[in-house]
C-alpha cells in the first residue's frame, strides 16, 4: 500500500546504541530515520481510487448534504493528506462539506495545495494536531494507521479533534486478505507486510512503503472500540495493485470484509471515556 506521510513516533536508542556512542573514535553514521524514509520523493502519497470513492461515499450518507439555514457544511479533516488525491475524490462525493488536509510533510502539503481548499501542518505526535477539542465533524484517516509505531496514541488524538458522535472513516490493509491467506500457507511472506526499509524481501512485490503494523478485521474494530469509538461498520475495497487478472476475484472478495484486499470501517466517536 501506498504511505500518508504522517511520521509515525521514533524508538529512543537502545542501551547498546548509548554504549557504542560513548566508545572513543570517530561518531557512527546516523542511519536515516522513518521521517526520512517518508519524506522521501520516491515514496508513493497516493492510494487507490476506487478506495477513496468507496470511503467517501460512506462519509457521505453518515453526513448527509448541507442544507441552507439546516444542515451547515461539517468540517473534515483528512489527517495523513499525502498529496491530496484521496480529498481530492472525496470533495466530488462530499459536496459543500469543508475539507481541509492535514500532513507534517512540507513536501506532501505543496503537492496538496493545488487540489485541496485548505492544508494545515500539524503532527499527531510532538503536542499534537493544531486543532480545538471537538473542532471536527468528521475525520479521514487513510492508509496511515499502518505507518504508525504507536496507533493508540493517534486514534486518542484523533478522538480528541472530533466533537462527540463525531465520525471516524478509516481505511488500512487487511492482512487477512484472501490472498495473503494462500500465501502464508505457502510460506511466503503476505502482501503489504515489510521486513526492511530498504527493499522487500520473501514476498510478491518491489516497492517499499514502510508499513509498520497491519490488522485483521476483527483486530481493527478491538482497536477502534477500545480507543473510545462505536465502530458502525467495517466494509471491503479492492486493492489497485492486485494484477489485472485478478482484480475480478478482488473486487467479488469485497462482499466479505474479513477477506477483502482493503478494510475501510467507520466509527462514531463516545461520549464516555476510552477503555
Amino acid at each position: 500500500m501506498t504511505p500518508s506521510r504522517f511520521a509515525p513516533q521514533l524508538p529512543s536508542p537502545s542501551r547498546e546504541a548509548a554504549r557504542t556512542a560513548a566508545r572513543p573514535g570517530p561518531p557512527p553514521q546516523a542511519a536515516p530515520g522513518l521521517r526520512d524514509f517518508y519524506e522521501n520523493p520516491a515514496v508513493p502519497v497516493a492510494s487507490g481510487e476506487e478506495r477513496s470513492l468507496r470511503q467517501a461515499r460512506i462519509l457521505a450518507r453518515a453526513l448527509g448534504p448541507v442544507r441552507q439555514g439546516a444542515r451547515p457544511p461539517a468540517t473534515v479533516l483528512d489527517v495523513g493528506c499525502g498529496d491530496g488525491s484521496a480529498a481530492a475524490t472525496a470533495a466530488r462525493v462530499l459536496a459543500g462539506h469543508r475539507i481541509v488536509g492535514v500532513d507534517w510533510s512540507q513536501d506532501a502539503l505543496r503537492r496538496a495545495a493545488p487540489r485541496v481548499p485548505y492544508v494545515v501542518r500539524g503532527e499527531l505526535t510532538d503536542g499534537g494536531l493544531p486543532f480545538a477539542t471537538g473542532a471536527a465533524d468528521a475525520v479521514l484517516f487513510s492508509e496511515v494507521i499502518e505507518h504508525l509505531v504507536d496507533p493508540d496514541a493517534a486514534l486518542d488524538e484523533l478522538r480528541r479533534v472530533l466533537r462527540p458522535g463525531g465520525h471516524l472513516m478509516l481505511s488500512t490493509p487487511n492482512l487477512a486478505a484472501w490472498y495473503n491467506r494462500v500465501l502464508l500457507l505457502a510460506g511466503i511472506q503476505p502482501v503489504f507486510s515489510e521486513v526492511s526499509l530498504r527493499r522487500i524481501h520473501g514476498r510478491p512485490g518491489s516497492q517499499v512503503v514502510g508499513h509498520l503494523r497491519l490488522c485483521t478485521a476483527r483486530a481493527l474494530r478491538e482497536l477502534v472500540a477500545a480507543s473510545g469509538f462505536e465502530v458502525v461498520t467495517v466494509t471491503g475495497a479492492p486493492f489497485h495493485g492486485v494484477p489485472r487478472a485478478l482484480r475480478t476475484l478482488d473486487r467479488a472478495a469485497c462482499r466479505w470484509p474479513s477477506v477483502a484486499s482493503i478494510l475501510l470501517l467507520h466509527a462514531r466517536r463516545t461520549s464516555g471515556a476510552a477503555s
